[in-house]
């Protein structure tokens, strides 16, 4: 192999390795978001917290959606104060004001950042797709907690105020999902 093949050959090599890594960085940036609470991601959980502290902590609700979303969305309460471990339930409500079927997703996140890690959802609205039928009008449950952990880390046990946010953004119904929406047809009837 000649040297110019060889240099072809290694540049070639470089490429696919970086395109390879171009790849696997979105889930591992997930993965890495999900595990430290990086930017706000919060943790899931099966169930409650086994340990209940006798601090609490106030959590904020703030509600917002995409500009070209029709839907109306808020939380149904404005902050809440949990004991730090205590299973919380709050509700958002979303509106469909429009005489079609809307898909929705929300997307999350938690501030301040510190204490993304330990804001954990037990069930939330924002695990999957929301299709809300002309004029519906939903009240949509999360379940949640604070891990009592928060109180050691050296930036979380200074956090006296934890806000939640969503935003919808309009999705497409699947397709499956559509021929449910679609509206009976008159038969003649002999």
């Amino acid at each position: 192999m000649t040297p110019i093949q060889k240099t072809a050959a290694q540049l070639a090599g470089v490429a696919v390795l970086m395109v390879s890594l171009s790849f696997a960085a979105v889930p591992f940036y997930d993965w890495f978001c999900r595990v430290t609470g990086f930017g706000g991601t919060t943790s899931t959980a099966a169930a409650g917290s086994d340990q209940i502290l006798d601090q609490t902590i106030t959590i904020r609700f703030d509600a917002s959606k995409e500009r070209d979303m029709p839907w109306e969305f808020k939380p149904m309460q404005r902050e809440m104060e949990v004991r730090i471990g205590e299973t919380g339930l709050a509700f958002y409500e979303a509106y469909n004001p429009t005489d079609r079927a809307v898909g929705g997703m929300a997307s999350y996140n938690v501030t301040p950042d510190a204490a993304g890690g330990y804001f954990t959802k037990i069930a939330c609205f924002c695990f999957t797709e929301q299709v809300l039928q002309p004029g519906e009008r939903v009240q949509m449950p999360v379940t949640f907690y604070v891990d009592p952990e928060i109180v050691k880390d050296r930036e979380g046990k200074f956090v006296k105020v934890i806000t939640l946010s969503y935003t919808f953004y309009e999705a497409d119904i699947p397709v499956e999902q559509q021929a449910g929406l679609a509206q009976p047809t008159a038969e003649t009837v002999n």
